[in-house]
């Protein structure tokens, strides 16, 4: 059943050579990697907009200067992440350059703060996206967490189909937002530079002013803001998703974007000076800017509409970015291996569940609430973009390519920058959530050394050592000493067949085990030998009705002085024709071959008997042998 569920689901498997074809245009691409970035303009604005409310409404007018001193810090960082691009064509991004460059520890840290800024990503976008719809349509406000767990399963549901699938899925709202905000600002502008001026009503609930100006304060709007500049290093980190040739076309793509981002970012932020936005907890600013804007009709809540579309899209980003970073990481064995392999539409589908699994459990334990999520959303990303410029910078002197000199003053100021923005917005936010990161990133790159070092570990002893390539003839299965044991549960068809197979074994020893659990083991002996099967029958009573301790207890009994003796468990199984007939039948076996899985010197063997399938080579129908037939 699962096969064809998952058909439906998900489509059709795609074979290995479509992964070329899998590949994104650059107006797809700006749709599947910007989206992070470019919805940060319908929260980032409103955030600066609640810090500095606690001064009082005189100082918004600070809300411009630090929007300018964001869109200076993005270009800063556009231009660095260009270089980035240019010489790691491949993608990885921050793990990739600081690993090759800073060493294993740095890079494993910006892996670290990657995978943890994806995950709130996530969070923080879906949860904008509620707040979003919950603006124009109060009444669900209650629903807040549900309706996000729900949008976070269509998003991973959609990814799950194929990077192209989803990217062509998401590309239709991405660019409907660009328009219709795009359109706002542009009208909002016109009307103030046309001497047709509006403000915005104070919202019922504004934000109590609780504290003086500071510098402190301030820093910490900018901290705030900056969170419009998270989703930047999506573009360098998947740059091989996009199509031939990656370089060219990523760099252009992240031109595009930022063009974008600088203009909507900058300009809700002057509209929003302009008019005297206040900030309110229940409703954005854009959805403040555009219903006074273009009144409470249909175009106002296309915009609110595609508002909520773009937030939701933003987890794409993460989405595109997350699975990769993992398989990366992955395959230098800092991370589970399950997460190097492709599945089953040319997408990293095991990335892209446990990106989902910890999105929700974010999203439950901060109540879906956009505010309590912030805190801790830039200090990884920033964290990342220090690390990686410094690597461009170390990268830069040991090659000195043509232009190395240029090159190495914008990464070097791109890696100063983010530095005092990391130390800022770990400052400013620390006691809000922020040193749950701090602390976090370090503990998952302890968890990437433990991996690597479980590897390694096994890696080691699994190794094949010179003399054991020596020992590897025909002589040397001669020498082996194999004791079967056949596990006995009833005598019928299984049996037949997993008997044939333990005599073709030519073992030394050869036994069958039968546990008794009911009390009457005289009589199964009886049957036994009334079968004469010609093997010896070995019963265990069990009075208190235990079945693996005494399997487990017989089977580390057998005596194996070296490694050249081992005992090999069979286990008759019957294979079920459907979910209905698995479900009627124990699982017994399952648990003991978990139980006997590590134990030394064991094999275990499954025989398993199907119905439909004759069991000897002749065709003929298993069956107990008659009296008659019997030596």
């Amino acid at each position: 059943m699962a096969g064809p569920l998952k058909r439906f689901i998900l489509g059709d498997p795609l074979h290995n050579r479509e992964a070329i074809h899998q590949r994104l245009s650059n107006p797809v691409a700006l749709a599947v990697f910007s989206s992070d970035a470019l919805s940060s303009v319908a929260y980032a604005p409103g955030e600066i907009l609640l810090v500095l409310a606690l001064a009082g409404t005189g100082a918004l007018r600070l809300t411009l200067p630090i929007a300018i001193a964001i869109g200076v810090l993005l270009v800063l960082v556009v231009l660095s992440y260009r270089q980035t691009i240019r010489e790691y064509p491949g993608g990885g991004g921050a793990y990739v350059v600081a690993k090759k460059n800073l060493g294993t520890v740095p890079g494993l840290a910006a892996g670290a703060a990657l995978l943890v800024d994806y995950i709130l990503t996530v969070a923080v976008s879906i949860s904008a996206a509620v707040a979003a719809i919950t603006s124009a349509e109060p009444r669900l406000l209650p629903y807040t967490v549900p309706l996000a767990v729900l949008l976070v399963v269509i998003v991973a549901l959609a990814n799950l189909r194929g990077v192209k699938e989803s990217g062509a899925l998401f590309a239709g709202p991405t660019y409907l937002f660009i328009l219709l905000v795009g359109s706002m600002v542009v009208v909002g502008l016109f009307r103030f530079a046309t001497g047709d001026p509006f403000s915005v009503p104070v919202p019922r609930e504004t934000v109590e002013p609780v504290q003086m100006l500071t510098l402190f304060l301030i820093l910490k709007a900018f901290a705030s803001g900056c969170t419009a500049l998270t989703g930047i290093e999506a573009i360098a980190n998947g740059s091989q998703a996009f199509r031939q040739p990656e370089a060219k076309n990523a760099s252009q793509t992240l031109g595009w974007m930022a063009g974008t981002l600088l203009f909507l970012f900058v300009g809700i932020s002057l509209l929003a000076t302009l008019a005297g936005v206040q900030p309110s907890h229940t409703e954005t600013v854009i959805s403040q800017l555009s219903r006074e804007i273009f009144g409470t009709g249909w175009l106002y809540y296309l915009i609110s509409a595609s508002v909520a579309a773009i937030l939701v899209l933003a987890a794409n980003t993460a989405y595109a970015d997350f699975p990769r970073l993992s398989s990366l990481v992955a395959a230098d064995d800092f991370l589970p291996n399950q997460l190097r392999d492709r599945g089953h539409r040319l997408v990293y589908s095991n990335g892209i569940i446990l990106l989902t699994l910890a999105a929700i459990a974010l999203l439950v334990m901060f109540g879906g609430i956009t505010t309590r999520l912030i805190p801790l959303y830039a200090v990884g990303v920033f964290s990342s973009f220090t690390l990686s410029q410094t690597g461009m910078v170390v990268h830069h002197l040991r090659s000195k390519k043509p232009g190395w000199r240029r090159s190495l003053a914008i990464n070097a100021a791109g890696g100063l920058t983010t530095a005092l923005v990391t130390g800022v917005v770990a400052t400013a936010k620390f006691t809000q959530g922020a040193w749950i990161v701090l602390v976090l990133i370090p503990a998952i790159v302890l968890y990437f050394l433990w991996v690597r070092k479980q590897y390694d570990r096994v890696r080691d002893e699994l190794a094949i050592r010179p003399d054991e390539f020596a020992d590897l003839d025909w002589q040397s299965y001669n020498r082996m000493h194999n004791h079967v044991i056949v596990l006995v549960k009833e005598i019928d068809r299984r049996l037949i067949r997993a008997l044939r197979y333990a005599k073709s074994l030519h073992a030394d020893k050869v036994e069958a085990l039968h546990v008794d659990i009911l009390g009457n083991g005289h009589a199964f002996r009886q049957r036994w030998e009334r079968a004469g099967f010609g093997i010896r029958l070995t019963v265990v009573e069990s009075p208190f009705r235990e079945i693996l301790a005494p399997i487990m207890d017989h089977v580390r009994a057998v005596p194996r002085p070296t490694t050249d003796h081992v005992v090999t468990v069979i286990l008759p199984e019957y294979a079920p024709e459907n979910l209905g007939d698995a479900m009627l039948h124990d699982q017994t076996s399952f648990f003991l071959k978990q139980q006997l899985f590590g134990e030394p010197g064991v094999i275990l063997t499954d025989v398993p008997y199907r119905i439909d399938e004759p069991c000897t080579p002749e065709g003929m129908t298993c069956r107990l042998p008659r009296p008659e037939e019997r030596p």
